[in-house]
């Protein structure tokens, strides 16, 4: 892996990662996009815009595409903490070796042939995917991207940079809430955001402990599996959801998810079954099973639906000043 930095300028710092192969950033990074309206994350043409919290402070961080790498450039206090993380980022340490579709699951194997560089990303920021997968604890995509956005422009900051210029692509991004943030937004507040009572105490809950899940980087998977579980409110589901982000664990398949067990099973079988029936599929990918879960997602399989679209009841009142 090559690595060229340039200077840091008005323009921003920059780095060059050539990795000597091509990188689908809308494969990997996408996985990072909460919806359409994600005020963090942004599709340009030819890269994507992340506006991330740091340890050193915000960042705004531009990801295009070069010869068989990458070119970043970063904006704000956290512009060196977001480009040193680069390579990881667009999955320059997930290792795929050992992953081998089994004949049988022909739609396995078509989605690794089609997608054979694909990575798995890695952020290092682990409360800030935390926040974002306690919001879509229980509810469906739409209202759980919805009330991320209303939550991160009310609390967020503007990120750093060309964020703040109007006519830049990267105009109106926010870095989310600081975890301090979190933790003083009243349940009230949480509620007309759309966050109902029993998901806003378990983010002021892991707002607490935030520094500590930090630390959790570099830990076996097992070990972070139980620092993320030991917190009130936080089950396999929001861990697996926490660890492929973060720690770009490929083995943390989304298991209890309302769609994603039913959809492999589909794919891989032609039925819809249970979480069970899937765990015994993944087996044999066991240490892959979420990349398993990827490159199935990335193929675009879904099982036949049927009946209307899931709804639940979530009892929460939306301000219109939360838009």
């Amino acid at each position: 892996m090559t690595i060229i930095v340039g200077p840091v300028g008005v323009a921003g710092a920059s780095r060059t990662v050539r990795l000597g192969r091509p990188v689908p950033l809308d494969a990997i990074l996408g996985q990072l996009h909460r919806g359409a309206h994600d005020p963090t994350h942004r599709r340009i043409p030819g890269g994507w815009l992340r506006a991330t919290r740091t340890p050193q402070g915000p960042a705004l961080l531009r990801i295009t595409g070069c010869s068989e790498g990458v070119i970043g450039t970063a904006w704000g206090s956290g512009a060196d903490w977001a480009l040193a993380r680069l390579p990881a980022l667009v999955g320059a340490e997930d290792d795929p070796s050992g992953f081998r579709p089994l004949a049988r699951h022909r739609p396995l194997a078509e989605a690794y042939r089609r997608f054979p560089y694909y990575r798995i990303t890695r952020t290092d920021a682990v409360f800030e995917a935390l926040s974002a997968s306690i919001i879509e604890q229980k509810v469906t995509g739409l209202e759980a991207y919805s009330a991320f956005r209303r939550i991160v422009q009310r609390y967020g900051e503007p990120a750093p940079g060309p964020a703040r210029d109007q006519g830049s692509p990267a105009y109106g991004m926010r870095v989310p809430p600081d975890p301090r943030t979190w933790r003083t937004i009243p349940s009230w507040t949480y509620l007309r955001l759309g966050v109902e009572s029993n998901r806003s105490r378990t983010l002021v809950g892991a707002a607490g402990r935030a520094a500590a899940l930090e630390r959790t980087l570099g830990r076996q998977p097992a070990d972070v599996d139980r620092a993320l579980r030991s917190l009130p409110g936080v089950g396999a589901w929001t861990s697996a959801e926490v660890r492929q982000r973060t720690h770009g664990d490929a083995d943390a398949w989304s298991i209890g998810d309302y769609h994603i067990g039913k959809d492999i099973t589909w794919a891989l079988t032609g039925e819809v079954l249970d979480d069970d029936a899937c765990e015994e599929l993944l087996e044999p990918y066991r240490g892959h099973r979420f990349r398993a879960q990827a490159l199935l997602g990335l193929l675009g399989l879904h099982r036949p639906r049927r009946g209307p679209r899931m709804t639940l009841p979530t009892h929460t009142p939306v301000s219109a000043r939360g838009h």
